[in-house]
């Protein structure tokens, strides 16, 4: 694949200095992590009558990450994890997803290189991720990129069946990552700089899907209680083709590509309780999407979470209240 050659080229060039060194065992570092949700989840657009669906909702997700040493000082790893989700929103209440794809990284000061199961350019990128509405993060419709490029596979194989590699430099408060794979044959570009309490960053790619995301831009900040992320993406020519997963569609179809902006904001409302709301719309969205929810503190990695959506990708309302604790 030429486009992702280059950055293979680039990966091969950076890591030389890394290769060939002695490896010891007492170098050797395994973490386990991860979080787990329940709670009650309502889909208005999951019942053919309209009348929607409410389903108990739960995950339950192990992270592993494996790493060493070497001698000259470059840290070596790789990550797994192995999720479970008991209802993601769908008819299928008992979804599970089984162990995923590991992603393979070799890091030395600020480079790091990465490959297998990548992050991906555009999904790494600040901005794109503000928030994290409710207790199942609803459509993610305030995320502008819209899954149209490379991402890490929390139950999958991601990119690491067509050749995903990764390149991601920082130094000070500059940030750049590159990634590319057989995807599409996508190579995508992402830089970000901070400048006191904002972030601001750009990503552009290149894709041989119309409807994948060409280029977008995002700020982040924190003024006074309140933290805000504005995003844009140019998300391919509106039409109609192949949708994201690669599914054709038929003639009549709704539009599947064009712009994508969001407002996002989360702010203090008390002792251990923030809110966050968002409005976003699409030129394949129906109409605008907004949410707001809540997310209360209780204390030893544990919270209390609810949200509330409507429009955009789901066009209809979406609802959910649980607890989520990390481990």
């Amino acid at each position: 694949m030429k486009k992702a050659f280059f950055a293979a080229t680039a990966l091969v060039a950076s890591a030389g200095t890394l290769s060939a060194q002695n490896v010891t065992s007492s170098n050797a570092d395994i973490t386990l992590g991860g979080y787990a949700r329940f709670g009650v989840l309502h889909d208005g657009n999951g019942a053919e009558d309209g009348g929607g669906t409410t389903d108990i909702t739960s995950r339950w997700r192990l992270q592993i990450d494996a790493s060493t040493q070497t001698d000259a000082g470059a840290t070596l790893g790789a990550r797994v994890r192995f999720q479970v989700d008991g209802n993601d929103g769908t008819d299928d209440i008992n979804q599970a997803e089984e162990l995923n794809a590991a992603r393979f990284f070799a890091r030395m000061g600020g480079l790091e290189i990465g490959i297998g199961n990548i992050e991906g350019a555009l999904e790494s990128m600040p901005g794109q991720y503000t928030i994290d509405l409710g207790l199942t993060g609803h459509e993610e419709d305030y995320t502008v990129y819209n899954g149209r490029g490379d991402a890490y596979s929390s139950g999958g194989a991601g990119a690491s069946t067509s050749n995903g590699v990764e390149v991601i430099y920082g130094i000070g408060d500059f940030g750049a990552h590159l990634s590319a794979s057989d995807t599409n044959d996508r190579i995508a570009l992402m830089g970000f700089y901070e400048f006191g309490n904002f972030v601001f960053a750009a990503g552009i790619q290149d894709s041989d899907d119309d409807f994948d995301t060409e280029w977008t831009i995002a700020v982040e900040g924190t003024v006074g209680l309140f933290d805000f992320g504005v995003a844009y993406a140019s998300n391919g020519d509106e039409g109609f083709g192949t949708d994201v997963n690669g599914n054709g569609v038929i003639d009549g179809a709704e539009n599947l590509g064009g712009d994508h902006w969001s407002i996002m904001a989360r702010f203090d409302v008390g002792a251990g309780t923030n809110v966050e709301a968002y409005v976003a719309d699409a030129d394949y969205f129906e109409s605008v999407g907004y949410g707001i929810d809540f997310n209360h503190d209780l204390g030893g990695g544990a919270s209390l979470r609810g949200g509330v959506s409507d429009g955009g990708s789901n066009d209809d309302i979406i609802a959910d209240f649980g607890v989520r604790f990390n481990f």
